[in-house]
């Protein structure tokens, strides 16, 4: 017999086999290796109000399945509408579910339960698909959908988990306010929402991170989301493609499948979260002996007092913060303080009332540090018991040792040691510094094979961060040199000798970018506003900006690599990116991606021209930087089929002696 005929008939025995298998399950009970899997999904054979009854008088709806039936996450993926104040019960019983309705029914209104993907079957948890049970209490159906996006105002993330609504489009501001939206959705994870049950007319959308289940806008750390622009729910017939596999990796045809198509699909909302203007005490932390922390809420011009009830205050720190004032750090000067393991004071600061008013609130803190000073004592205890006896081990060995603990210096760090001309070169520091002498502080340049004295100013940024500043010129090589004690710190410890070398790049390193900026809302009406544009690494985080002038945008010296931009119109010229506030019908300053990479080569002078308005907001963000990804779609289990091929093989091995 030939190697052709042999491959035939071991090809017609895995047939027969698997044919023979199939039927010998249909006509058994079971099988002593566990029987063939349930790979189909469970259907509704009956519900109770029918699916799309009217006049509907009833709150609790039973919907009856052909198998038992499991939901899962409730709460996140089911979505009444209209929305419950009182939240709808809602549980899987065996192969029915029931939803008890708790609110009073409205009349002649559609009601819609959005199970989402999630009841799956029991026992395999195959997925249902998308399932939606309605009814209404008038004499007809409202059916017509409203699809869109919500997105993130501040970076055009995609926003998971919030409610999208509608009110009519004639309702006044105030009742975001006052009034529950009249239809709702709730966002996936690609920011995506379907509000179903709609009904004919014009209506507003709406966003609301819900924070105390009332369906209104009434807190500021509510995330919201809110447009003037009208919505004409419609429908068309339309087509699309539909995809039948043959297997998991070759497709057997693309055929057209008739759907209705229910418009606007493409509604964009950007939400945002309004200024925390409430001013509070967040936290104290006294995470290291020498520094208290105090975090606030929102940041003030004037710093906190404090007085010291068992320790006195006067001159006892050096104070640090932040920019935003939101945080401010108390590093201690004395020993002593930094010793003492309890430190109680009177602190006075600004801070809101009841009211929202701004005033000066008394509080007693008692800052405790993190690790006790007998612990820290026999820990220092315990490191220099293990110094002197490596030395005592050297000692015997007749090697070189030493007989006092060398002293601890303090280390200065050096940012930018590669470095462009525009660049800039700090010198920080983990402690504040009691004195800085910036004469012992020398820059040397050598522009060719010899090294020069280089003009320089050392300027202190904050306590903890100097910069040296210099005209750094290209292809140059430097020399930061700090003199042995020319720091000394709260602590009282000094620096050692730093030699530290800084290069400068040249030009041929690098690349340039011009972006050519259109399509932005900014006018010649709006004076002060301008266009910013962020030049983002590979993970989308900024790291230089440039502004718009006469249309374009340029980056000078940019390193080899791949980027992605992102533009935000600072509308009020204050250099900053600003969120919105409803009550002034204020939205966000926009911001915008550019939908494609940027590849920036060595000696490359690299052009790009960009419409902000080309792409679709929600198209926009390159889904490789997208933090929010997508949910994984359930998927059918289809385990039957690899079971019949196993037991195909293993029936030919039994009867032919071959290995498959």
């Amino acid at each position: 017999m030939n190697s052709h005929t042999t491959t035939l008939r071991t090809l017609h025995l895995a047939a027969v086999a698997a044919l023979l298998l199939l039927l010998s399950a249909c006509a058994r009970m079971g099988n002593p290796d566990g029987g063939w899997y349930d790979d189909t999904p469970p259907f509704v054979v009956s519900a109770t109000p029918a699916d799309g009854a009217t006049d509907v008088k009833a709150k609790k709806v039973i919907i009856n399945f052909n198998e038992y039936i499991k939901i899962e996450n409730a709460q996140e993926k089911v979505i009444v509408s209209p929305p419950q104040l009182e939240q709808a019960e809602i549980k899987a019983a065996g192969r029915r579910i029931i939803v008890e309705l708790k609110d009073t029914l409205k009349e002649n209104t559609t009601y819609t339960v959005d199970f989402s993907d999630a009841i799956t079957d029991n026992n395999e948890g195959n997925p249902m698909g998308s399932y939606t049970y309605s009814f209404s209490t008038g004499n007809h159906i409202d059916t017509l959908e409203v699809s869109g996006y919500l997105l993130n105002a501040e970076d055009l993330e995609p926003v998971k988990g919030v409610l999208v609504g509608l009110y009519p489009y004639d309702v006044p501001d105030s009742a975001f306010r006052h009034e529950a939206m009249m239809r709702v959705s709730r966002t996936n994870g690609s920011g995506q929402f379907t509000i179903k049950g709609v009904a004919d007319g014009k209506y507003r959308a709406f966003a609301l991170k819900d924070a105390d289940g009332d369906f209104v806008f009434g807190q500021k750390s509510e995330l919201i989301a809110f447009s003037h622009d009208s919505i004409v729910p419609s429908w068309k017939p339309d087509t699309r493609q539909d995809t039948i596999w043959r297997d998991s990796l070759h497709i057997a045809n693309i055929k057209p499948v008739p759907y209705t198509h229910f418009l606007p699909d493409d509604v964009t909302l950007l939400c945002f979260q309004e200024p925390q203007t409430d001013r509070y005490l967040v936290k104290t932390e006294r995470d290291t002996p020498g520094k208290i922390g105090l975090y606030f809420s929102y940041g003030h011009d004037s710093l906190p007092k404090i007085k010291g009830i068992n320790f006195n205050a006067d001159s006892a720190f050096v104070i640090e913060h932040t920019m935003q004032r939101d945080t401010v750090l108390y590093w201690l000067r004395d020993t002593a303080l930094v010793n003492q393991d309890t430190l109680t004071m009177e602190l006075r600061f600004m801070g809101t009332d009841t009211l929202g008013v701004l005033t000066e609130m008394v509080d007693t803190i008692t800052a405790l540090a993190k690790v006790p000073y007998e612990k820290r004592r026999k820990e220092l205890e315990k490191e220099l018991e293990k110094w002197q006896k490596e030395q005592d081990k050297l000692k015997k060995k007749g090697e070189k040792y030493d007989s006092i603990m060398p002293q601890k210096f303090i280390t200065p760090k050096v940012a930018g040691q590669q470095i462009t001309p525009l660049q800039r070169v700090f010198i920080e520091l983990e402690e504040p510094l009691m004195r800085c002498d910036t004469s012992a502080i020398h820059l040397y340049s050598k522009p060719d094979t010899t090294w020069y004295r280089t003009p320089h100013e050392v300027v202190q940024l904050t306590p903890r961060r100097y910069e040296v500043k210099a005209t750094w010129q290209e292809s140059t090589e430097y020399s930061l040199e700090i003199d042995s004690a020319a720091m000394q710190n709260i602590s009282g410890l000094v620096n050692n000798v730093l030699k530290q070398g800084i290069k400068v790049g040249n030009p041929d390193d690098f690349s340039t970018l011009t972006v050519e900026v259109s399509g932005t809302p900014i006018t010649a009406a709006d004076s002060v506003a301008t266009t910013i544009v962020w030049l983002l690494d590979s993970s989308g985080k900024p790291i230089e900006q440039a502004t718009v002038k006469d249309g374009k945008a340029k980056f000078l010296y940019v390193k080899p690599a791949t980027y992605y931009l992102r533009a935000y119109c600072d509308m009020n010229g204050n250099g900053k990116w600003d969120t919105g506030v409803y009550d002034e019908d204020r939205q966000p300053e926009p911001v915008f991606y550019f939908n494609e990479e940027v590849e920036c080569k060595a000696k490359w002078d690299v052009s790009r021209k960009w419409n902000v308005r080309a792409v679709p907001r929600y198209q926009q963000k390159p889904a490789k930087i997208v933090k929010q990804k997508p949910e994984q779609a359930k998927k059918q289990r289809n385990r039957n089929l690899e079971r019949a091929k196993q037991l195909g093989k293993q029936y030919i091995q039994e009867k032919t002696g071959m290995r498959m």
